[in-house]
């Protein structure tokens, strides 16, 4: 005999007890009288008694099933209420999402939206994870996150949000000092900054307009784990950096930083909301994805704008 108990025999009989019939509870249930009786028999089997009491035109509970039904019953509609509380809420966005985020574009485009999202989504709430470190999903326990990334781990689900261009900048302080550089390996003997977690390698590869590629080593005295740390380096005129398009785009704007080498693009990747799995994707993941896309699919930090 199985350890497991019989939940489909107790349910059946639960339902036969209430109706006081085979067929009522069978067409309540949407199976047949044969399987209603079929399960009914095999847990009188199992508990080693009669449950009912059967004639051609009664059906009864005898003394044994009277004290199983009250039991049976609660089982059942203990059954009823898991299923539909797990119904509710995978429809409507309420409960946990633990959400990673790298930290520059969190603070920066995420956490302007916070506010937003709770009042749209009130039962909702986010545990925010800030790092530029890749975190592993599902060994972290982690519901979904925003990458930015040339191409999206394949082992994730990973919905494009919007493109992202990375930008080699200077001040013009620096370019004022230095001169302006014409083609990538001028960089080799120029400070240049560099950040530690690139999602491919330390090479900065760049690819002319005529398709022509060139690979630079940065090479300088300053490499970071988070890329505003390269702001106040860059700002002061002391080196070159390549900065993500999301926090380019305001120093470009102002003239504080400018775009160099602009016939050459660096890597050009997107922004991604990427979840473990598409099978079981609960309403509050699908509802935060719908709220990225609708905020960050043509975001105002684009350049040129």
């Amino acid at each position: 005999m199985s350890k497991l108990p019989d939940f489909e025999g107790l349910a059946m009989f639960a339902k036969v007890a209430e109706e006081g019939s085979f067929a009522a509870a069978a067409r309540l249930m949407g199976v047949s009288v044969p399987t209603v009786s079929r399960a009914v028999a095999r847990l009188e089997e199992r508990l080693g008694g009669r449950l009912f009491n059967r004639t051609s035109r009664q059906l009864a509970l005898t003394e044994f099933g009277a004290s199983m039904a009250a039991k049976a019953g609660e089982i059942y509609r203990q059954a009823e209420e898991v299923e539909s509380e797990a119904q509710d809420l995978s429809v409507q966005p309420r409960g946990l999402i633990r959400l990673a985020v790298p930290m520059s574009f969190g603070l920066r485009w995420v956490a302007p939206l916070m506010p937003k999202l709770v009042r749209q989504y009130p039962e909702l709430s986010v545990d925010l994870h800030l790092s530029d470190a890749t975190v592993d999903l599902i060994a972290e326990g982690f519901d979904a996150a925003l990458r930015i990334a040339v191409m999206p781990d394949s082992s994730l689900v990973a919905r494009r949000l919007c493109a992202v261009t990375q930008f080699l900048v200077a001040s013009p302080a620096y370019i004022k000092a230095h001169g302006r550089p014409a083609h990538p390996r001028e960089l080799a003997g120029r400070p240049c900054l560099s950040y530690a977690y690139r999602a491919r390698s330390q090479v900065w590869r760049f690819t002319h307009e005529d398709g022509t590629e060139e690979d630079v080593v940065p090479n300088g005295p300053l490499r970071v784990t988070n890329s505003d740390a390269l702001i106040p380096m860059l700002l002061e005129g002391m080196a070159v950096a390549e900065l993500p398009e999301f926090m380019a785009s305001e120093f470009l704007a102002d003239g504080r930083l400018e775009a160099l080498l602009p016939e050459w693009s660096m890597t050009r990747g997107g922004l991604y909301f990427v979840t473990p799995s598409a099978r079981t994707r609960p309403a509050k993941i699908k509802a935060l994805s719908d709220f990225f896309a609708k905020h960050l699919s043509a975001p105002t930090w684009r350049w040129p704008r």
